[in-house]
C-alpha cells in the first residue's frame, strides 16, 4: 500500500526541510511526522521519505532502526515505554516494568489483541533526576512507584 503525506503534513515536511542547508538532516523530524500520520514506519513510508529527501532508502532505514522512538510495526493506541536504565533501575524501574507486563499481559514490543496497549522496555529517557519514569505516547510520568504506575494504566481502560 502506497504512502503519501497529507496536504497538511507536506507543509510540515517542507517546513522541516527549510530548517537545514541540505535535506538529509530533516529526516528525523519527517519520520516523526510520518509516524504521526501512519502510526508506524513502514517500507512505503521509508520509500516516500527517501524520495522527498533525495537520499537512499537505506539512509532513511538506518535512522529508523537506530532510534527506538520510530515504530517498525503497528503499536497500540497507548504505547507504554518503561525506562529500566541505571537511575530508574535503582529506584524501582524493573518492579514497574514487571508490573506492567503482568497487568497488560504482553512482553517487550508486544501489542494487546484489541490494539489498545503496546509495551516497550527502553533505555534512558532523560529523566534520571526524577526516576523511575514511564511514557505513554508523548506524556511522561516521573517519580513513580509500582502502585502509581498501575493507577495510570488503570485510568486508560
Amino acid at each position: 500500500m502506497e504512502f503519501k503525506f497529507t496536504t497538511e503534513n507536506i507543509e510540515k515536511v517542507n517546513k522541516e526541510i527549510s530548517k537545514y542547508p541540505t535535506k538529509l538532516p530533516a529526516v528525523m523530524g519527517i519520520l516523526y511526522i510520518a509516524q504521526e500520520q501512519n502510526g508506524w514506519i513502514s517500507m512505503e513510508v521509508i520509500k516516500e521519505i527517501s524520495n522527498i529527501l533525495e537520499v537512499t532508502e537505506e539512509e532513511v532505514f538506518g535512522v529508523v532502526t537506530f532510534y527506538t522512538m520510530y515504530h517498525q510495526k503497528p503499536m497500540g493506541k497507548y504505547h507504554i515505554q518503561v525506562c529500566t536504565n541505571v537511575s530508574c533501575m535503582l529506584r524501582g524501574g524493573y518492579e514497574i516494568w514487571n508490573s506492567m507486563k503482568d497487568k497488560i499481559g504482553i512482553g517487550n514490543l508486544g501489542v494487546t489483541e484489541d490494539q489498545k496497549f503496546s509495551l516497550e522496555e527502553v533505555e534512558c529517557m532523560g529523566s534520571c533526576g526524577t526516576a523511575p519514569m514511564l511514557a505513554i505516547n508523548e506524556d511522561y510520568y516521573e517519580n513513580l512507584d509500582k502502585e502509581k504506575a498501575l493507577q495510570i494504566i488503570e485510568s486508560l481502560k
